[in-house]
């Protein structure tokens, strides 16, 4: 893994908070050009995106949010979180900013966030300028659980969350990491700090929820991806035990002709395979993006 150039304390430190639906939310704005929007995964946050910041904003007005418990975000008790609760707070966050049109990047769950604003989009929302997903479940019948994602998601998640340590977080977060990439301790350890603070692990139990409303909620967000006109690429670790070559082998049944590039990475190729990512990147939303700004 190819570590990160700025620190979680840094990162917070360049931030500042929105106030969503009575939430505290942390979010980093940076740059210059066309909006471009960073959505992240579980169980992490805003701060995976580090390793591709530099480049980004030097080319885009980059807006990246902890999403409601996750990371330096609130993470209220009891909540029933959900993604079109998610969806609506990257759109206040945009309004908030004065963010109309806008590129899109996101990974893991917060692929299925982007996958709701292709159907805002056919619904009318006409902001959204290109997307690219990085790994994530857009298919339920194709997504692979890990075995604590599958406990969180029992009925026994809220005591599986109590009894978690930064061990078990460490090595379920390092199993989704291809051989030859995997993160360092410090990098593990800045993962856990991030997802625990503020009694985050129970929040992570109640997150898990969105396997269940990818399910439920398929035939809008499936569709969505299938039928879209905003221009779409996908970057993939193919070495993902959750969302890898499998699921590509499935989005091109679905999708074909769907412009993909494959990464020798796992799970987390922004962070992983940062270089890599840009290189897929950045050519296409050029391409797609007339701020006049050069990638």
């Amino acid at each position: 893994m190819t570590g990160t150039n700025i620190g979680v304390d840094a990162w917070q430190k360049a931030g500042a908070y929105l106030s969503f639906r009575g939430h505290r939310i942390f979010y980093r704005r940076e740059g210059r050009g066309t909006p471009l929007l960073l959505v992240h995964g579980y169980p992490t946050s805003s701060w995976d995106w580090a390793p591709l910041w530099s480049e980004l904003t030097a080319r885009f007005d980059v807006i990246a949010a902890d999403m409601l418990g996750f990371g330096f975000s609130d993470k209220p008790r009891g909540h029933r979180y959900s993604i079109h609760e998610q969806a609506d707070l990257q759109a206040a966050l945009r309004s908030h900013l004065g963010v109309r049109a806008f590129h899109a990047l996101v990974h893991d769950y917060g692929v299925t966030v982007g996958q709701e604003l292709l159907a805002r989009q056919r619904d009318g929302d006409t902001g959204l300028l290109s997307i690219a997903f990085l790994n994530g479940g857009l298919f339920p019948e194709t997504h692979r659980a890990r075995p604590i994602q599958r406990l969180l998601a029992s009925r026994l998640g809220p005591w599986v969350a109590r009894l978690s340590s930064e061990r078990t977080f460490a090595r379920s977060l390092a199993a989704v990491f291809g051989p030859r990439t995997q993160p360092t301790p410090e990098e593990l350890h800045a993962c856990w700090q991030l997802a625990s603070r503020d009694d985050g692990m129970r929040a992570l139990a109640g997150l898990i929820g969105y396997m269940a409303e990818r399910k439920r909620f398929r035939e809008r967000w499936v569709g969505a991806l299938v039928a879209t006109r905003v221009p779409l690429l996908v970057v993939n670790g193919v070495l993902d035990p959750v969302s890898g070559a499998h699921m590509i082998q499935r989005l091109l049944e679905l999708r074909p002709g769907t412009d993909v590039v494959r990464l020798d990475v796992g799970h987390y190729p922004q962070l992983e395979a940062p270089r890599a990512v840009l290189d897929a990147y950045l050519p296409f939303v050029s391409a797609h993006d007339a701020s006049g700004v050069p990638a």
